[in-house]
């Protein structure tokens, strides 16, 4: 029977918008063009043949038009074969929602860190320390398989001062994620060079952890071979459908494909042809498809390839 698209039931808006809950929300108007977004999530697209887990999702964040709880967004995602996810907190607040999540749904996974925007605000106040150790403590949770996102984004701090605080929180997460032998999720926006640098660096004093991820991986053709040459994990989002983006696909053809990954950054994100909407884990099979497309992979066997990937990077669920 051919697949009727219709939005999941928990992601329909009511009547009204419920009441703010004071917790972190997306902006309701694009970034770029300053046009307010149409807030109605997407149809559910056709289920994957085999199924995947969302590699970095942000579930604490409300958009659209409705408030979905972490077990009803898991519910969606199955249905259309993502059957597991990894929620990230990036602030401490968001960290400790992150550790209520992974204890109530078990088809969540944590990561947990300081973003690199965040880094440098905290550095400027006199604040870093403490909120890093409170990082640095979540993250010994064993359903913790990842400290991140950490690294470094050169768009939105861009001051010297900025810079330097953020390379310096790097550095701090690579450690801490050697040390408890998990994963590190990268963010890495305008900074390819320096991100490299680094990895480089901690990886001549001391190593690296087991596993680096670059989160929604946004380089070209030249770091797709650095991170295959170094084993690195490249994790695509709904970007590498935009239309613009030829050279991010460029990157997909030349990622081995025991080194891919894939993701939504919901509620970011979202994949064509829904650019701009809400976005959710049970989008991932937009992504999904887009990537075999542009690779010429049949869609089970690079599905296959990813869960077998994230399997590896984050243990069991």
């Amino acid at each position: 029977m051919a697949h009727e698209p219709q939005t999941p039931l928990a992601y329909r808006a009511p009547a009204q918008q419920p009441d703010d809950d004071g917790g972190p929300r997306r902006d309701a108007h694009d970034e770029k063009s300053g046009r307010k977004r149409r807030l109605e999530y997407p149809p559910a697209p056709e289920p994957l043949p085999v199924p995947v887990m969302d590699n970095h999702t942000h579930l604490d964040f409300r958009d659209g038009l409705v408030r979905v709880d972490v077990h009803q967004a898991m519910d969606a995602a199955e249905a259309v074969g993502v059957t597991g996810a990894v929620q990230v907190g990036c602030d401490v607040a968001s960290a400790r929602f992150t550790i209520a999540a992974i204890e109530a749904e078990p088809r969540l996974l944590g990561a947990v860190a300081l973003h690199p925007n965040d880094a440098a605000r905290l550095t400027e106040r006199g604040e870093f320390e403490d909120a890093f150790a409170q990082i640095a403590e979540l993250a010994r949770h064993p359903r913790v398989r990842a400290v991140g996102e950490t690294g470094l984004d050169y768009f939105r701090t861009q001051d010297e001062a900025g810079h330097a605080a953020q390379q310096e929180s790097f550095r701090r997460h690579i450690r801490l994620a050697r040390e408890l032998g998990t994963a590190l999720q990268i963010h890495d926006r305008d900074a390819h060079d320096d991100v490299v640098r680094i990895l480089l660096e901690e990886a001549a004093d001391g190593g690296l952890p087991p596993h680096v991820v670059f989160h929604c991986f946004s380089g070209g053709p030249d770091l797709a071979r650095t991170c295959a040459e170094h084993g690195w994990h490249m994790s695509f989002a709904g970007p590498v459908t935009f239309k613009a983006n030829d050279e991010l696909r460029e990157a997909l053809r030349i990622a081995p494909a025991e080194l891919l990954l894939v993701e939504t950054d919901a509620p970011f994100l979202t994949p064509h042809p829904h650019r701009g909407r809400p976005n959710a884990p049970y989008l991932i099979p937009l992504t999904l498809r887009g990537m075999a497309e542009t690779r010429g992979d049949d869609v089970a066997a690079l599905a296959r390839a990813v869960s077998e990937n994230t399997a590896r990077v984050y243990g069991a669920f």
